[in-house]
């Protein structure tokens, strides 16, 4: 393993949970930009590889929620996760950006609000 790669692992596996969910949407944010982008340029096959990453981090998001400590806000973020994975879904199927840059909005404004958390 080169010096990166181990920064890297060591990075993401020394951060606070907080921490980790910031770092989290902001490569959801990331990858719908990307697939944004890749839409725009009517590149579908990495349009969908794009979002199908953003959505493998909302759903690990929502696999760790919980549900028993968490109470009304944990139900809250999986109603959100939930909304964003059918929107994601269906903005893959009708390739609409209008749509992806909807759920862009949702994640930065959760993503502030956790950035304001973890200082």
């Amino acid at each position: 393993m080169n010096g990166v790669s181990t920064y890297k692992d060591t990075s993401v596996t020394t951060q606070s949970s907080g921490r980790l969910v910031v770092i989290l949407y902001d490569g959801a944010i990331k990858f719908l930009r990307l697939a944004i982008k890749e839409l725009e340029a009517k590149n579908y096959e990495a349009k969908g590889r794009y979002i199908n990453k953003a959505l493998d981090i909302i759903n690990e998001l929502n696999m760790v929620l919980d549900m028993e400590g968490g109470g009304e806000v944990a139900a809250n973020l999986r109603k959100l996760y939930t909304f964003m994975t059918g929107h994601l879904n269906e903005a893959n199927t009708k390739c609409d950006p209008r749509m992806v840059q909807e759920v862009i909005t949702l994640l930065e404004e959760l993503n502030k609000g956790w950035k304001a958390i973890t200082g």
